[in-house]
């Protein structure tokens, strides 16, 4: 006799959400109220632990007396072996991610496979991976993102946040933009292929890149409203992949074409300003407002062009041909057969990709 029902869905979402001016210097008190164990491992870049270890081992230090620093210099496979070989004797009991997009996804890993509760600290707005439960790690057989274990709790302190490089907050509206085609290539796939489709969770993934939208140039002014705005709709399409069980409603053929870029130039600019270029040319294959896309990615500053990301014209056009190969398992607008280097040319032009 079966537990449950094979066609039961399960979702699991983050218990427990702060976001706030300052809250960083209550984080013993959050995570004592999320009943958080000990001991802590508080993962941190270089930069961020020069800038914020003493304030974190200070909040954390009021509540907790088991606490340890690890330093993250890098997202790839090695790293996090290492790390995770180091703890392994550690009975961690909580993971602390303080950082961008690299940090938290190592930590995300490492908490995983440790079976320790993982709670993220985002100190940049750069991609919706700071409440979802999947990771980006180099280093693999895939280049794209892996699953993990949701979130216990997100702390997002907006002060720090707007302390962030600008490009990083770019990056982030770019994330959030791609939800308009990948939202798009889910039903696709749905209709032709009857992958199970989620209308609560592609509405909630579409209305993050709508607010996100309307709020651009809050955005790029570093205003609390915009980027509180930007930080709420990375955490809203986290939650719409956990009520999905998947990454799609977030993830679709723009993240196939950026990890077909990482793939042909080894990851060679920012997660969002990849997908964000992705978006432009695969609103363009839907015959959405590609214009209009390419113009909030101009005003908050984000990459539009192969020159913003650093790589060839043909490298370019090389990722488009070859992105519907990346996860063939993931029907999207550029089908099972992809576009051949003349298509991906032509597309990759008339958007302004490329000159």
């Amino acid at each position: 006799m079966k537990a449950y029902d094979e066609r039961a869905h399960y979702i699991k979402l983050p218990l427990h959400i702060y976001i706030g001016n300052g809250i960083i210097d209550s984080l013993g008190h959050i995570c004592d109220q999320m009943n958080a164990g000990e001991p802590f491992f508080v993962f941190m870049g270089e930069h961020v632990q020069a800038i914020l270890r003493q304030r974190v081992e200070r909040a954390l230090g009021k509540f907790f007396s088991q606490i340890d620093f690890v330093a993250v210099k890098e997202a790839t496979i090695e790293a996090v072996n290492e790390i995770t070989r180091s703890l392994k004797r550690s009975n961690a009991a909580t993971i602390l991610g303080v950082g961008g997009g690299k940090t938290i996804d190592v930590a995300k890993v490492v908490a995983h496979r440790l079976n320790a509760d993982f709670v993220s600290v985002p100190t940049a707005a750069s991609h919706d991976g700071i409440a979802s439960p999947y990771a980006s790690i180099k280093g693999l057989e895939k280049t794209y993102s892996i699953k993990t274990d949701v979130p216990l709790g997100i702390v997002a302190d907006i002060d720090v946040i707007k302390q962030a490089p600008a490009k990083l907050t770019s990056a982030g509206v770019g994330d959030i933009i791609a939800k308009f085609t990948a939202v798009k290539d889910w039903m696709l796939a749905h209709r032709l292929k009857g992958e199970r489709y989620g209308d609560y969770a592609a509405s909630l993934a579409l209305l993050s890149a709508k607010m996100v939208s309307q709020n651009a140039e809050a955005i790029r002014n570093n205003l609390d409203e915009g980027i509180r705005i930007l930080v709420e709709a990375e955490i809203s399409c986290g939650v719409a992949m956990c009520i999905a069980g998947s990454s799609r409603p977030c993830s679709g053929s723009e993240h196939l074409f950026s990890h077909a870029l990482d793939k042909v130039a080894n990851y060679p600019s920012l997660h969002g300003w990849q997908v964000g270029v992705g978006s432009i040319m695969m609103s363009y294959l839907w015959g959405l407002n590609w214009r209009r896309i390419r113009e909030i990615l101009e005003k908050v500053g984000a990459a539009t062009n192969y020159k913003d990301l650093g790589v060839s014209k043909q490298q370019i056009i090389k990722a488009l041909s070859i992105a519907h190969t990346i996860r063939p398992e993931r029907y999207t607008i550029l089908g099972e057969s992809g576009l051949s280097e003349g298509a991906a040319e032509r597309l990759a032009k008339r958007t302004n990709v490329i000159d």
